[in-house]
């Protein structure tokens, strides 16, 4: 660095110098004028200044001078006097500056990922696939007959619909419904035994609510091998819940219907807001529905080109805003998607400041 630059970076040191006490200031002082002061040191170099630069210099180095110690009496007097002065408050130097605003995961993410850590521990693999799909990987291979409710323009939001001319059921394009169509990728492209989960956003031409959103994340188990039964689900889901909300939880199934699953089972979990007695959340119940599950359905093995006689597998999936929402007691899912730095910021560091 030369010596004007050394200058230059002096003089707006001394303009911005602050003390909090009388030691500060002195030992202010001690490095700039000191035998040993970065100033001192400056007149010292002035020596090696070519003769017709010297005075140039010399005057510039004055004035340096006369600022830091005018400066440095300022700051004596203003701690002498217990940090009084006229022209605004005294800054403390020794205090730490301010930080940028720290950033924070979503609660969707932060959500995910722990999902995705728990099947990790037990053997399963993430898989991914296309938001936009076919009607064979979403709807047919999935075992929903032609009339399903799901396939109505009311129900799904179709990118290319049968309807337009030209095109047939398989032609047919729409915004995924579900991760399952993931599933039906996994399956379609090896061998058993497979063990993976699908998270991913999904899309119902739903109405959007403080309960309901047309866009929300899914993640699906899928597990296929011989001689897979209904106890090892009922286990799965079991070491899950735990995992995630505490050992003291406890689950029930509840019979229920999925056209790609057989038998196939609603899972409810003891509310984790009332521990029992029941709330609002849980209706009174005491329970809360947090996923749906079956045995893979024999007529989706094969349409996947399995060996139903040979295999068999259970699925499971959740919907991550509501396991979010039971996590972190999040009233309404629209504040998942409104970015609202208020309720972000609780997240900060991936954990929940309630």
């Amino acid at each position: 660095m030369s010596l004007l630059e050394r200058i230059i970076a002096l003089e707006t040191e001394v303009s911005g110098a602050t003390a909090g006490n009388s030691d500060q200031a002195e030992q202010l002082r001690v490095a700039l004028l000191g035998r040993n002061g970065s100033i001192t040191a400056l007149f010292e170099d002035l020596k090696q200044v070519p003769l017709e630069e010297k005075r140039a210099f010399g005057q510039r180095l004055n004035q340096l001078k006369q600022a830091a110690q005018a400066r440095l009496d300022e700051l004596r007097t203003a701690t002498e006097s217990g940090g009084a002065r006229s022209e605004g408050p005294v800054l403390d130097g020794s205090m730490p500056s301010n930080t940028a605003h720290p950033g924070s995961l979503h609660p969707i993410t932060i959500v995910r990922q722990r999902i995705v850590e728990i099947f990790a521990r037990i053997g399963y693999t993430v898989s991914q696939g296309p938001e936009v799909e076919d009607d064979h990987h979403n709807f047919s291979a999935l075992n929903f007959p032609p009339d399903h409710p799901a396939r109505d323009m009311q129900d799904t939001f179709f990118v290319r619909s049968n309807k337009e001319e030209g095109t047939t059921g398989s032609d047919q394009l729409a915004l995924r419904t579900h991760t399952s169509s993931v599933q039906v990728r996994v399956m379609e492209s090896g061998k058993p035994p497979f063990r993976t989960i699908s998270p991913g956003r999904v899309y119902r031409n739903e109405a959007i609510s403080a309960r309901a959103h047309c866009m929300f994340h899914q993640v699906e188990a899928l597990y296929v091998d011989k001689n897979v039964s209904f106890a090892e689900l009922k286990g799965t889901l079991d070491y899950f819940t735990k995992s995630l909300f505490g050992p003291e939880v406890s689950i029930r199934l509840r019979p229920s219907y999925f056209p790609f699953t057989e038998p196939s089972a609603e899972v409810d979990m003891s509310c984790t807001i009332c521990g029992g007695p029941g709330c609002n959340v849980c209706k009174h119940s005491g329970w809360v529905e947090i996923m749906g599950c079956g045995m893979v359905d024999p007529t989706v093995l094969t349409n996947c080109g399995i060996d139903s006689e040979v295999y068999s597998g259970f699925a499971l999936g959740m919907g991550v805003e509501r396991i979010a929402q039971l996590l972190y007691r999040v009233p309404d899912l629209r504040l998942y998607w409104e970015n609202d730095v208020r309720f972000l910021d609780q997240f900060t560091a991936g954990t929940f400041r309630g």
